[in-house]
């Protein structure tokens, strides 16, 4: 709940101009979530409850990545300059 709560401040306070790296350390972070995620769900050792749990967690933080790019795509398009042409 805090962490939410912090996140959702520290988006609300930044600069539209600095969303996008915020967006792909956000990226990143969520990468390093999937990789945790491989890593219980793999172990050997682990019981069947640790790994439906490893396995919604893959599946979440991969979706959160593939989004988080998507945006990020989406939002450094708008900083490119239109070609007059194509109007």
């Amino acid at each position: 709940m805090l962490a939410a709560f912090l996140g959702f401040e520290l988006n609300r306070r930044v600069s539209p101009l600095l969303h996008t790296p915020l967006m792909s350390l956000t990226n990143a972070i969520s990468a390093i979530a999937v990789v945790g995620a491989i890593l219980v769900t793999g172990a050997a050792d682990s019981s069947p409850l640790s790994r439906w749990l490893g396995f919604v967690a893959v599946v979440a933080a991969t979706i959160n990545v593939v989004a988080g790019f998507l945006i990020t795509d989406r939002m450094l398009k708008m900083f490119k300059k239109k070609d007059p042409a194509s109007k």
